[in-house]
């Protein structure tokens, strides 16, 4: 069976790593999914000269004391490179072939500073509690009340033509 090798640059996380343990030859592995997304291609749509961006989003599925590793360190929102492969899933399933792909992760380089991560996972929050600042920053000032963002069916659609 042949695999593709897939390069996605520059992905943020939509969520948190999802981790289980599954029998494998050896005893228990770690296995770990994780959905990366990226802004792949700024496409021209129709006339004029509007652009938009093209996002993909890739499930990747990482395995061992990588998968363990980035269910420790990455959150939603980490910031990655992946370098991985692509393979054809194809089973029989009642007497009809059912085709699939899988991701598998060989490579991921974490982008985010230590700081910038362990603050993502700790949600802006401290050690204390308190919302952490850059280095030699002053603590952002709180958001007035007023600034809380409408709920989705008050903005408009992200689909939606501008």
């Amino acid at each position: 069976m042949a695999n593709v090798q897939v390069f996605q640059r520059h992905a943020h996380l939509a969520g948190a790593v999802k981790l289980e343990f599954v029998n494998g030859r050896e005893g228990k592995i770690a296995k770990g999914v994780l959905t990366a997304i990226s802004n792949t291609r700024r496409a021209s749509r129709g006339e004029g000269d509007s652009r938009e961006e093209e996002s993909s989003a890739i499930q990747w599925t990482l395995w061992g004391k990588q998968a363990e590793n980035a269910a420790e360190y990455l959150g939603k929102g980490s910031h990655v490179n992946i370098v991985g492969r692509l393979r054809n899933n194809n089973y029989e399933k009642d007497g009809e072939t059912v085709y699939g792909m899988a991701f598998t992760a060989e490579e991921i380089d974490y982008l985010d500073s230590r700081a910038e991560s362990e603050a993502r996972r700790h949600g802006g929050q401290g050690a204390e509690g308190v919302p952490t600042a850059r280095s030699g920053e002053p603590p952002a000032p709180a958001a007035p009340a007023a600034s809380t963002p409408k709920p989705r069916s008050a903005r408009q659609p992200a689909h939606a033509d501008a």
